[in-house]
């Protein structure tokens, strides 16, 4: 969406603003002070829009090109369950009928590549519905079952499917939720407790099958229903492994496809961090104290249309958010990992704020390297005082630092939607310095990647070719080239007999660096 009436405006309050504080930040590691092993949580589970388009070759291609970038090891979407899957209907003599062709064709392809589904149950199936309410663009019905037992049937028909397929081994190591965000009324047309009712069968009938396999939920928004739902189970004693939530860090704004109303990021600190605290604190207190957390959706925000998404600060949100959670939660789960994603319908635009890490042509945003760049970190986290960055150590001795810099620069008085689509420069934030000691003299290979703005940064570029709504291959291609994630300087050290080393950088608001040092032969 353009404002182009109120842009003189934002330039003029932009223009305003006093510049950021730069100061010197110093980060000291010791290469030999290992603190343990690296938290792995970011990657454990990625989102997707819905099941049915994960079955295009476009969302295919770019799936296998994150789980390689990134690593992601399961992914969670909507829609297993609505029509445009095929599961379930029931024929003119009454007969209920079940296939999972289209589930078989999907699932084959993720595990295939190396991506386990982290199931998500849900919606109904419109002949097994009570009622014909629905939501997005796709039509996913979202009330209850008219009869609780076929529902149970379906869900164990299903798991059994599962297990002939792939074998029991292999579905253990799935997880299964039920249902997504039933505390919202566009979600779930019922009540709490007709959803405990729904769970209580889908657990039941999974369990019947293996009571190895994992499912849980409630999957609710705004990190709500932990302690009922912990609660329910244990009165009721129905099997709960884990619980689920979603949190997204801004103030205002719901279900609000176009972005038309306008979202606000949070000006808290540590928004989307409390709730996950929130939570573990919930379960610490609860009669299931060690129940895993994972949170199946989080972002800067709740809208495909809001262009903090695309934007260069996102990197670094993404980065103090998981630096600020650390073991709270089992996974914190990006929604999503592409644009193609039509709760909405097809998008017209190129970049339209949705919530991919690549847009619709597989244009890399500048969140994409906050994972990619996590990715490259290594196995053995190194004690390190500093707030805003990650040090660690891989088994041949090679050292990576990611540091970043967050910086709210969201004027007040100004949503999301009229900030974010303007070329916004970054201001200095003073010198960055790295000081390493107890390292293993030798010669090293010195690497230096970066995001920030017109770093690895297609959105300021796209911006800058005048924010066409469609692209042509040229432009995609141009695009692609200005966000591969490679390093920006290369060269070789070496570090002395004392085994250290140190260097300093320039640091603006919202950069992210990512530095590592390879010992050469």
């Amino acid at each position: 969406m353009q404002f182009k009436s109120i842009l003189p405006a934002v330039a003029a309050i932009l223009m305003t603003l006093p510049a950021a504080q730069a100061q010197d930040r110093n980060i000291a590691i010791d290469a030999r002070a290992i603190q343990g092993p690296l938290n792995q949580m970011h990657k454990l589970v990625i989102g997707a829009g819905r099941a049915n388009e994960g079955l295009r070759a476009d969302w295919q291609q770019q799936l296998a090109e994150i789980r390689r970038d990134a690593g992601f090891r399961y992914i969670r979407m909507h829609g297993l369950l609505t029509d445009d899957m095929g599961v379930y209907k029931v024929d003119a003599q009454g007969k209920e009928q079940y296939n999972f062709q289209y589930i078989d064709a999907l699932y084959d392809y993720l595990l295939g590549i190396g991506v386990k589904p982290f199931v998500e149950l849900g919606f109904m199936p419109a002949a097994m519905a009570s009622g014909d309410k629905t939501i997005f663009w796709w039509k996913g019905n979202v009330t209850p079952p008219r009869s609780y037992e076929k529902w149970e049937t379906l869900i164990r028909k299903l798991t059994e499917h599962w297990t002939e397929r792939y074998g029991a081994e292999e579905v253990a190591s799935w997880y299964f939720e039920v249902w997504n965000e039933p505390n919202l009324r566009d979600f779930w047309a019922g009540s709490q407790d007709e959803y405990f009712k729904l769970y209580a069968h889908a657990a039941r009938a999974i369990k019947s099958v293996n009571p190895r396999y994992r499912v849980g939920g409630p999957a609710t928004a705004g990190a709500a229903w932990i302690p009922e739902t912990i609660a329910y189970a244990e009165k009721n004693k129905v099997p709960l492994d884990f619980v689920s939530t979603h949190s997204y860090g801004v103030n205002q704004g719901f279900l609000d496809e176009f972005g038309t109303t306008g979202t606000v990021l949070s000006t808290d600190e540590w928004a989307v961090s409390n709730d996950v605290l929130k939570n573990r604190k919930e379960i610490a207190a609860s009669s299931m104290p060690k129940l895993e957390l994972h949170y199946t959706e989080w972002s800067s925000s709740y809208t495909p249309a809001d262009p903090s998404h695309d934007s260069y600060h996102q990197a670094a949100y993404i980065l103090n958010k998981l630096k600020q959670i650390g073991p709270a939660a089992q996974s914190m789960s990006y929604w999503v990992f592409t644009d193609i994603f039509e709760e909405a319908g097809p998008r017209f635009e190129a970049f339209h704020g949705g919530f991919g890490l690549m847009n619709t042509q597989g244009i890399k945003k500048p969140a994409y390297f906050a994972y990619q760049f996590l990715n490259q970190l290594g196995t053995r986290e190194l004690k390190n005082a500093d707030q805003k960055s990650f040090a660690t150590v891989d088994d041949k001795g090679n050292l990576s630092l990611l540091a970043w810099d967050y910086t709210h620069t969201l004027p007040e008085k100004i949503n999301n939607q009229q900030y974010f689509i303007k070329d916004l420069p970054a201001r200095d934030k003073g010198t960055f310095k790295v000081s390493v000691k107890g390292m293993q003299p030798g010669a090293y290979a010195l690497s230096i990647a970066q995001v920030g703005y017109k770093r690895n940064d297609a959105f300021t570029a796209y911006i800058g070719m005048g924010s066409p709504k469609q692209l042509s291959r040229q432009q995609v291609a141009a695009l692609k080239a200005t966000a591969t994630g490679k390093p920006s300087q290369q060269r070789l050290v070496r570090v002395g007999a004392d085994g250290s080393f140190s260097t300093e950088l320039p640091m603006r608001e919202n950069d992210v660096y990512l530095l590592k040092l390879s010992k050469t032969k």
